[in-house]
């Protein structure tokens, strides 16, 4: 199979495109053909090292995807091979930036004719992660006021639009060449945060969703009423120690099931959620979309285009 994979530590420029073996599914795995994957703001951590270095080479990144079953291994009787599915990587494995991966097939649900690979694949991990964070982490409920940071980005425009969906007043912070862009995702107010402090602009929040990290972090505490609550995707695997005795600090856990992938269906055939502002990318070019990535600032989501 074609792939893009690295064998040393780097950036952008130390991946490759090239053959790699065709994975075998094992029990309860399916072989699926890769149709579109997504890039993912960890992955250039990966590459760089960030979390951890790396010896099993070569490896290669990706965490979410769309495409058709290939194979089945021992025990799958939930699909047939031809089926269009859509997954997550469970937490520990990636290996979609190329055309086949092997993978639990819990881990994937059925792709709906009516959804194409590439929006199956924007949708997929951006979605989970906003489910978990704020229906089951927050709790967020009707007529409570979220701040949800960096709004422009695809985790949290599906969280903006899962948050209006619900029924809270969602105010968002964005840059203000993507004000208009949050603002029709549903947010309720938009903060330039060149052009205004959200901490003098914004105050008395029930829950803040934070997809930012740095700086940001730790400030995300001071727009909260006592007894609010905060979560945070962007600042480590742990939740960050509040400053103040009087809110909770969480770190969503983002674990891999059918049910929520179901649950991201649901909402986008109700209406409740679109998908992002995709730019797409040929799987051999992979390397810039990750420089973009890397960049950061993004709107949307950064889709590889593998068949």
């Amino acid at each position: 199979m074609k792939a893009v994979y690295f064998e040393r530590h780097g950036g952008p420029e130390v991946l490759r495109y090239g053959e790699l073996p065709d994975p075998s599914p094992g029990p309860g795995e399916i072989v699926v053909d890769i149709h579109a994957a997504t890039v993912n703001g960890a992955d250039w951590k990966v590459l760089a090292g960030r979390y951890s270095e790396l010896t099993d080479f070569p490896y290669v990144l990706g965490r979410d995807f769309s495409g058709t079953v290939a194979a089945l291994g021992a025990g799958v009787n939930e699909f047939a091979p031809g089926d269009a599915v859509f997954g997550v990587c469970a937490p520990g494995q990636e290996g979609t930036y190329a055309e086949k991966i092997a993978m639990k097939s819990a881990l994937c649900a059925s792709k709906p004719d009516g959804v194409s690979h590439v929006d199956a694949a924007a949708l997929s991990l951006i979605g989970l992660t906003a489910l978990v964070s704020i229906e089951d982490t927050l709790a967020l409920k009707a007529g409570e006021k979220i701040l949800i940071q960096g709004g422009a980005g695809g985790v949290a425009g599906f969280g903006i639009q899962l948050a209006r969906h619900i029924g809270a007043h969602v105010v968002a912070t964005c840059s203000a060449r993507n004000v208009d862009y949050v603002r029709g995702l549903g947010a309720d107010e938009v903060i330039d945060y060149n052009a205004l402090d959200f901490t003098e602009a914004v105050s008395d929040c029930d829950a803040v969703f934070e997809t930012v990290g740095g700086d940001v972090t730790e400030r995300s505490f001071a727009v909260l009423k006592p007894g609010g609550r905060a979560a945070f995707i962007a600042s480590g695997s742990t939740a960050p120690e509040p400053p103040r005795g009087d809110v909770t600090s969480l770190r969503p856990r983002v674990g891999r099931d059918r049910p929520h992938l179901e649950r991201i269906l649901e909402l986008h055939e109700a209406g409740a959620v679109t998908v992002p502002e995709v730019t797409t990318y040929p799987l051999e070019d992979a390397a810039s979309a990750l420089a973009t990535s890397a960049a950061r600032h993004l709107r949307g989501k950064l889709v590889l285009r593998v068949r």
